[in-house]
């Protein structure tokens, strides 16, 4: 244990309360779940009624929820190619090159670029000032985030404000180019305007670049002033200009996810109260939106990103249509006046809080209110006039302790004043358990609040414990969302975490006990989200990316198996009269669709021995000659999907021939199954 602490220490830069958490955690590492060899076959027989449903089952039940940590939103979903295109960064010219220029090389005579500052107040404070000596002797280039990823036979929309302040009009040469300075493709732009107008021109590709770099090749003498230079694909998400990467989002949609949560979690905090994450400041024209320093840049010693910033490209209204074209819930989750309690633990005082109250307020107008509003008219403006019907609104993030629980009141009450309607989601802090959880369940109760957010990051084993966590949860009392959590195959926060078959089986079996509880549980979701392969801070992660490809982690096929095929209604599944919690290895769940007419089991094989099962049903019950069988599935625990292997664990679809009676359905060891049974109906 000695070794370890010292390990972690050197691996973490983590307040004292976080540490403490880090080495319970990594104290409780256990065993992985089984051998990979198989030793025999079990007979199970499992006894589903499917004429007696215990609840519905919400469509909100398996969701997203998004963070832009890992380089999720700038440098990821987010499809902008230009880093700190409007020279907002603390160090205004972060992303920018002058390979050539007075003052990086020997060539005294090429010119130089200088960042003014225009004095005005918001989002737009900086321009580039350049000064060009020689014809084609000065470059300007931009690396983008980790490179830029170009792709052949492709088109890239480039948009820039210029602005003419001496000499002729100048030719600028505008270029995407490999690492050893191949040009894949280019296209012109001429400044001759003293004020400021846009410049929007296209460049086609004929080469594909995971690294490539933009250059501007200044082709004349002069002085010119530039900002907001943009670079997108045209092949973005449903083809949106300034957009969102298309292979991402289709990764989301292919969840079919019931909600959205944004913005994310600890960033909704921020380090300190000033670094919070305001969503007005991230509405409206994009050239006004502010910059925001990433919270997650320097969290940890062993991943520092000082160039991780937020342009707010992806903004409110941004997440707001996300949701609408994943046919989701929008839920947005605002600071509650409190920063991140693992770092400043900043306070904005009670008769302070108005302010943060009143943004709540606001964001329900923006989202949902008519034209005429004040809000509603801003959404309007942005091309949306028809509402967003948001239902859900989140206040604080993981916050404990008296101070939120104060907090939550004020804004629950205002909240619930204008707009009785609005569901709130409450938090019980970033533990499963301990001081804190019972504190905040015990408060939350007793207000009788709406739905309670629970995080849990633990290892493998204890998500296979804990499958009946819910099963004595008071079926009259607050609705539960399982709105962060992921199996940890090292420890909470280390840089070896894996996105391994062990992971990922843990948490399947852990979801049979979320949906097998769809009486109290309404909303769940994996955390993070995504991770850019030469960015990330926190692993593990449901998707990874880099600059031209994407794939989806063992943890990911399970969300998907879930969420595609979720049933309408809850019905019993018992073996030997009792809930399938890990009894020799077996975890289940069932649920009909009464608009498919079909019974769906989820049922995981933790062991090393195959289990064949004999399902009863009600008598009168018929079904079908075949069995459809989705089967995720993998003999080695370690195993992990790559950009090499993106479908290493992926699931196998089959048909069974069962003659109208399941009996001796194999179910593979280390497996999850979905198994869809049709229903017979009589005439």
């Amino acid at each position: 244990m000695k070794m370890r602490k010292r390990n972690i220490q050197k691996l973490y830069k983590l307040s004292p309360l976080l540490l403490a958490y880090v080495l319970f955690i990594a104290a409780c590492q256990q065993e992985p779940i089984s051998s990979t060899k198989t030793a025999s076959v079990e007979k199970e027989t499992l006894v589903v009624d499917v004429s007696n449903p215990i609840s519905e089952i919400q469509p909100t039940m398996y969701g997203i929820f998004f963070e832009d940590i890992n380089f999720a939103a700038d440098g990821g979903l987010y499809a902008e190619m230009i880093k700190n295109r409007s020279f907002e960064f603390e160090s205004p010219t972060m992303g920018w090159e002058q390979p050539n220029s007075d003052r990086h090389s020997m060539n005294e005579n090429s010119g130089f670029a200088t960042v003014m500052n225009t004095g005005a107040t918001g989002g737009n404070q900086h321009f580039l000032h350049v000064k060009v000596k020689a014809d084609n002797a000065y470059v300007l280039a931009n690396e983008g985030f980790r490179g830029m990823g170009v792709k052949a036979d492709a088109v890239y929309e480039l948009t820039m404000l210029t602005r003419l302040q001496s000499g002729t009009p100048m030719k600028l040469k505008c270029q995407l180019v490999t690492e050893e300075g191949k040009v894949l493709g280019e296209t012109a732009v001429e400044v001759g305007n003293k004020t400021w107008e846009t410049k929007e021109v296209t460049i086609n590709t004929t080469g594909t670049e995971p690294k490539a770099k933009f250059q501007i090749v200044f082709e004349n003498q002069g002085e010119i002033d530039l900002d907001m230079v943009s670079l997108f694909p045209q092949d973005t998400w449903m083809g949106r200009k300034k957009g969102l990467r298309k292979d991402l989002v289709q990764l989301l949609a292919d969840l079919d996810p019931g909600f959205l949560r944004f913005p994310g979690g600890c960033i909704v905090e921020g380090s300190e109260l000033e670094k919070r994450y305001q969503w007005k400041k991230t509405v409206g024209s994009i050239m006004d939106r502010e910059v925001l320093i990433n919270r997650w840049n320097t969290e940890f010693d062993h991943r520092p990103t000082p160039d991780y910033f937020q342009s707010f490209g992806l903004g409110f209204f941004e997440y707001f249509q996300l949701s609408e074209d994943l046919g989701a819930e929008p839920l947005p989750i605002l600071s509650c006046g409190m920063a991140c309690q693992f770092n400043s633990a900043e306070l904005v005082p009670m008769d302070q809080l108005e302010p943060y109250v009143q943004d709540a307020l606001d964001l329900i107008e923006f989202a949902n209110g008519p034209v005429n509003s004040q809000w509603g008219k801003l959404r309007a403006e942005m091309g949306h006039p028809e509402p967003f019907n948001m239902k859900y609104i989140g206040v604080g993030n993981e916050q404990w302790g008296p101070e939120y629980i104060k907090r939550y009141k004020v804004f629950d009450k205002a909240i619930k004043e204008k707009y009785p309607e609005m569901i709130i989601v409450s938090g019980s802090g970033p533990f499963p358990d301990g001081e804190h959880f019972d504190y905040a369940m015990g408060e939350l109760k007793a207000m009788n609040v709406e739905i309670i957010d629970e995080h849990y990051y633990r290892n493998p084993e204890w998500f296979l414990e804990n499958a009946d966590r819910y099963d004595n949860y008071d079926r009259n009392g607050p609705k539960i969302f399982a709105g962060e959590y992921a199996a940890q195959s090292v420890a909470i926060a280390s840089p070896e975490n894996k996105n391994n078959w062990e992971c990922a089986l843990s948490e399947a079996a852990f979801m049979t006990g979320l949906e097998r509880n769809a009486e109290v549980v309404h909303l769940t979701s994996y955390a993070p989200l995504m991770a850019h392969a030469e960015g990330w801070q926190w692993t593990p992660d449901l998707i990874w990316f880099n600059n031209l490809a994407s794939y989806g982690t063992a943890n990911y096929y399970v969300q998907k198996l879930y969420a595609n095929n979720p049933g309408t209604h809850l019905v019993p599944l018992k073996s030997n009269g009792a809930a399938l919690t890990g009894q020799k290895g077996l975890y289940a769940s069932a649920t009909i669709d009464v608009n498919a007419n079909e019974l769906i089991l989820k049922v995981v094989n933790s062991s090393n021995n195959v289990k064949a099962l004999d399902l009863e049903l009600p008598d009168g019950t018929k079904i079908g000659n075949k069995v459809e069988m989705h089967v995720l599935a993998n003999p080695d625990l370690d195993t992990v999907n790559s950009f090499e292997t993106p479908e290493a664990i992926s699931p196998e679809i089959k048909e069974v021939e069962i003659n109208g009676k399941v009996t001796d359905l194999a179910i593979q060891p280390q497996s999850l199954s979905i198994i869809r049974i049709g229903l017979l109906t009589e005439t």
